[in-house]
């Protein structure tokens, strides 16, 4: 297993060796960072560090099993007549006509924007192949998608293989920073990576995991995280990450009780699980299975400790299998109140809640730790601008997808559109200027009081954020009042 520069790990032995390479001729055409070191002590340089490239890992990354170039099925057909219809005439004229090329760069746009919207089959748009009728148009032959079960299978072997293999202190000091970087990191590695943050917060020691069991325990939580463009397992990953390196930032390990340590640390796992990519706003207003059974009172988060809680239930995915019951019991109410807090819904309740005991928080006060590991969870889930900017960016583009599916999805429903997920009329910048100044910012502001430490490491780099988006929402609105006649 490997990673760029900071972010390597130490393989030891042939098979180690062969894992490396094997690695690295797969991820080679992805990095993005300038070196790596090869196994003979080789620097193998690549200058790919471009921000489409970024983004289009970022894809791959979110959805495996989507290929840019899979084509839907009405679109894959009237492609095929134009370039049918465009040999005739370039037989007969001798080039394409600017009608011809006109109309299939128009075609080939509209194909590209529906390419990921999945509801709507019912036009008859799919990524399947096409019907026997249009077989005397040669297709290019599609590769055969991975069974998810079989990806799943795959995703664990390399994680059990992987997980043996020793961790580099740089890397595991890297983990603990906000600048770490998702996207040089594959499922598996990921799996390793949450491995180690249970290892270095001593919980296997404390709780008396078992490694076994651990290990079942992630890949469970990796199977149940869907494949959507932001609320999947690496957002996961990401948000626990962040959880962990603020654990860090902060020395609560010296502060609060390893309970409470786990029971963060779990949360931020576990946060996001079975997520289907559409808001709670949606779910109520569609009436959604998870509205009615939930009565419309945190839809989604409730679904999430409950998923949460049935891997646990399992014999062999169970980590509190030797905790008492009352350990349990405190685990599982410190849980629910974590992931509950990450509704957006209580934000305003949860945030005002914290600043009216910040003058005179005491570690010691029950009340006042739980509101801390709430925020603290908060922080983590809407971390990503606090990140380097190579890194948050992509992630911008995931949420904005998920959220124009939804806004898509509203409409076609005849459904009120949750604001910012109407792709008609919300932008990149516009989206994020708001959300720093009026969420981010007043979040962040009021734990850095709390940790001053904190400043340097997430508050300035999302006043940075800030300062770059309105400069970018700026220069669009001075763009279009130029373009109007």
């Amino acid at each position: 297993m490997f990673c760029t520069h900071p972010t390597r790990m130490k393989l030891d032995g042939v098979a180690g060796e062969r894992e490396f390479k094997a690695c690295l001729l797969k991820m080679l055409p992805h990095m993005t960072r300038p070196r790596i070191s090869g196994m003979d002590g080789i620097a193998i340089t690549t200058d790919v560090g471009n921000m489409e490239q970024r983004l289009v890992r970022s894809q791959r990354l979110m959805n495996p099993s989507m290929k840019v170039s899979e084509s839907l099925i009405s679109f894959g057909v009237c492609g095929l007549r134009l370039c049918h219809l465009e040999t005739k005439v370039q037989e007969e004229a001798g080039k394409t006509p600017e009608i011809i090329s006109d109309l299939k760069s128009q075609v080939d746009s509209f194909k590209r924007k529906l390419e990921s919207i999945k509801h709507l089959s019912w036009m008859g748009l799919f990524r399947d192949e096409c019907p026997q009728q249009f077989s005397k148009f040669p297709l290019k032959a599609k590769v055969p998608q991975v069974n998810k079960d079989e990806e799943h299978r795959e995703v664990r072997r390399r994680f059990l293989n992987m997980s043996s293999l020793q961790v580099i202190e740089e890397v595991r000091e890297h983990l603990k920073t906000p600048t770490f970087d998702n996207w040089q990191w594959e499922e598996p590695e990921m799996l390793v990576l949450l491995q180690v943050m249970f290892t270095d917060l001593d919980l296997l020691t404390v709780f008396h995991f078992e490694v076994d069991i651990l290990q079942n325990f992630l890949f469970e939580v990796y199977c149940h995280y869907n494949n959507i463009p932001f609320h999947n397992f690496q957002h996961c990953f990401c948000v626990t990450q962040m959880m962990y390196g603020l654990i860090w930032l902060t020395d609560l390990r010296n502060k609060l009780d390893p309970m409470d340590l786990l029971i963060m640390l779990t949360s931020a796992l576990c946060h996001d699980l079975d997520h289907p990519g559409y808001s709670n706003v949606y779910q109520i207003n569609a009436q959604t299975k998870l509205a009615l059974r939930y009565n419309d009172i945190s839809p989604l988060e409730n679904h999430h400790c409950a998923v949460a809680f049935g891997i646990l239930a399992k014999e062999e995915s169970n980590i509190l299998k030797h905790v008492t019951t009352e350990q349990y019991k405190h685990i599982r109410a410190g849980m629910i109140k974590c992931i509950l807090a990450t509704d957006m819904a209580r934000h305003n309740e949860i945030l005002n809640n914290f600043k009216s005991i910040q003058s005179v928080f005491d570690f010691r006060n029950r009340d006042h730790t739980e509101v801390l590991m709430k925020i603290m969870l908060k922080v983590s889930d809407i971390s990503n601008e606090a990140r380097p900017m190579a890194v948050a960016e992509p992630w911008l583009v995931c949420l904005l997808q998920e959220f124009f599916n939804q806004g898509d999805t509203e409409k076609l429903k005849g459904l009120p559109v949750t604001p910012f997920m109407d792709r008609d009329k919300v932008s990149k910048p516009s989206s994020q200027t708001s959300f720093i100044r009026f969420l981010l910012l007043p979040l962040f502001t009021e734990l850095t009081k709390l940790f001053p430490c904190l400043e340097k490491h997430i508050l300035e780099p999302v006043r940075r954020a800030l300062e770059y988006y309105s400069d970018l929402e700026r220069a669009t609105q001075k763009e279009a009042a130029a373009s109007k006649p």
